[in-house]
């Protein structure tokens, strides 16, 4: 998907509805930037009460131990 935005005078965008709508964005919602060269990617921050559950079920029999972590 690729929507145009225009930079306003005060350096702020407005989110195009389509695309608020595809990633599920509300108003008030924090917002990671980040910047790659000359590319910006906006993620959500997502709550800890979102994020409960999102690893269920991941393999974590290959992780290092705490004795080879710096």
């Amino acid at each position: 998907m690729s929507d145009m935005v225009t930079v306003s005078s005060k350096y702020e965008i407005v989110i195009p509805k389509s695309v608020r709508e595809q990633v599920g964005i509300k108003p008030g919602q924090k917002m990671m930037m980040l910047v790659q060269g000359e590319s910006i990617t906006l993620v959500p921050v997502l709550s800890l009460h979102e994020l409960q559950g999102f690893a269920k079920g991941i393999n974590t029999e290959n992780y290092r131990d705490e004795e080879d972590r710096f």
